[in-house]
């Protein structure tokens, strides 16, 4: 709880993450809006765009995750103290998932200012519940790997090419899952298929991550 509470104080008073992301997103709507050349989107096109854009702008939170810990000996001093290893892993995936939900509530709007067709009223709840899976997935990979490219060189390139693969399954299956929320005359709510296996993903990573996180920390 004290991690968490580090890293939510620590992007209050700089700005260095959220606001990243949240530029992100809205400049790749903006460049799809323009790129596709079309004046709205739908559907699986739909789907595909806002979990592409959103998949990406998370990385930007995910390299940064550990920096400080690594800058300003946090890992010595956690590794010493008298605590279960695991709880980090717990801290820093909800302080990523707390992220991710800000990053959410102003682009998802964005999203449907700026290319969206349908409205997002009716289908509104079943994409919070699609995103919040989704968001559950790139909290534990993305910690995972950034615990693993932190003490890399290359961290900010490491994170995203281990990342990136792991996050495929996930990948396909939000945007799958999404894509009739988002469709013209589509349905309000989500595929029962893709959003278990959502959940799947999300258990079956989240047990992986918490067997291996004790030992990556004193690699």
């Amino acid at each position: 709880m004290t991690v968490l509470r580090k890293d939510l104080l620590l992007e209050l008073r700089t700005f260095e993450t959220v606001p990243a992301m949240i530029l992100f997103s809205i400049v790749t709507f903006v460049i799809f809006h323009f790129g596709l050349n079309q004046a709205t989107i739908d559907g699986q096109l739909a789907g595909g765009v806002l979990t592409v854009t959103l998949l990406f702008a998370a990385m930007l939170g995910v390299n940064r995750l550990f920096v400080a810990e690594r800058e300003q000996g946090g890992f010595d001093a956690f590794l010493l103290a008298p605590v279960d290893r695991s709880a980090m892993l717990i801290a820093k995936a909800s302080a990523l998932f707390a992220f991710l939900v800000v990053l959410e509530v102003v682009a998802v709007p964005a999203f449907g200012l700026l290319l969206l067709g349908p409205s997002l009223g009716p289908p509104l709840l079943g994409l919070i519940a699609v995103l919040a899976l989704a968001d559950v997935a790139l909290a534990v990979i993305g910690t995972l790997v950034s615990a693993i490219a932190v003490n890399t060189r290359a961290r900010d390139l490491v994170g995203p090419v281990i990342g990136l693969p792991l996050l495929i399954p996930a990948l396909i299956a939000t945007a799958r899952a999404a894509a009739p929320l988002l469709a013209v005359h589509g349905s309000g709510a989500p595929p029962g298929k893709w959003v278990a296996v959502l959940a799947l993903y999300d258990l079956v990573f989240a047990l992986l991550a918490y067997a291996v996180f004790d030992f990556l920390l004193e690699d």
